[in-house]
């Protein structure tokens, strides 16, 4: 409350840097809300995917002939390598995948399902396993080879190790934005109250010579910092969220699934909030800081 209550002795209301700096952190402000928000949503589908995907394998058996024949002889396949995946350690549940799932699966991607319908696909078993138990895939895949020639077994973890490792470079370079969004505010504070101290020197020596503190004379510029700062914060986060909700627009007008469903909670949302209130106390703790400093140097 005291950035708010009480009275300013400089006249900090006409400076320059009161045109520039909330700009200058609005624009810092709307790089962190984009920041934040792809780093949080990048967490979750991470997370998301991880819990999707860890312990999970697929066999892919296939293309036979069509034919009652050859369908009998694909359903005995099947069976056989069911039973194989049965006696294998470590694999808690096979699960052969219907075709119409199949088919929901390569429809994003191929377009009508009566197309792809009428299109020999290979039969695909979803297969889930210990994630405790380490299984020798190479082993598994010669055993499967041996009953049914061409059936290969995709491990998931491979894919998801090098998702991970992609997407954490991804948060590491988000956090990296924001630390240099706050630099880039923090140098913008002490390059405007440098401005601000050289322009009232005059006022300052004067407030100096009827006793006032260092203190008092660094809150006058770090409530003059603080409305800056929120201001410029407010604005940011209103045009980080106008983006957002653009994007959010265009990623649900694409039609087929393609892109995953990402959205962000109540938590997340709270984040952002908070963004101004973070970027003028960092404003003002670097202006109140930049004041002593300076101040020291003077006496």
């Amino acid at each position: 409350m005291a950035l708010i209550s009480r009275r300013s002795d400089l006249p900090t209301q006409r400076d320059a840097s009161s045109r520039f700096v909330p700009l200058l952190v609005a624009l810092m402000v709307f790089l962190a809300v984009l920041a934040l928000s792809g780093l949080m949503i990048l967490h979750g589908l991470t997370a998301r995917w991880e819990r999707d995907i860890r312990g999970t394998l697929t066999v892919q058996i296939p293309i036979v002939a069509s034919g009652p024949e050859a369908e009998a002889r694909s359903h005995a396949k099947v069976e056989a390598i069911l039973n194989v995946l049965a006696e294998t350690p470590g694999i808690l549940q096979a699960q052969p995948l219907p075709r119409d799932r199949i088919v929901a699966l390569l429809e994003p991607w191929l377009g009508s399902a009566d197309l792809i319908g009428e299109l020999p696909l290979p039969r695909l078993i979803d297969v889930t396993s210990d994630p405790f138990v380490t299984i020798d895939v190479k082993t598994l895949a010669a055993k499967l080879e041996a009953v049914q020639p061409g059936t290969t077994v995709e491990d998931h973890r491979v894919w998801l190790g090098r998702l991970l490792r992609l997407s954490r470079s991804v948060e590491a370079l988000s956090m990296l934005v924001l630390a240099l969004v706050g630099i880039t505010t923090s140098a913008t504070v002490i390059f405007a109250t440098r401005t601000g101290m050289a322009i009232h020197h005059q006022v300052i020596e004067v407030l100096h010579l009827i006793g006032a503190q260092d203190d008092y004379i660094a809150r006058q510029f770090a409530r003059r910092t603080f409305y800056m700062g929120l201001k410029g914060g407010i604005a940011g986060l209103g045009l980080g969220i106008g983006a957002l909700a653009g994007l959010g627009y265009m990623a649900r007008s694409l039609e087929g699934g393609i892109l995953p469903e990402v959205w962000l909670g109540l938590g997340h949302w709270a984040a952002l909030a908070l963004l101004p209130l973070a970027a003028a106390w960092i404003a003002t703790l670097t202006a109140r800081l930049a004041v002593h400093r300076a101040l020291a140097r003077m006496t």
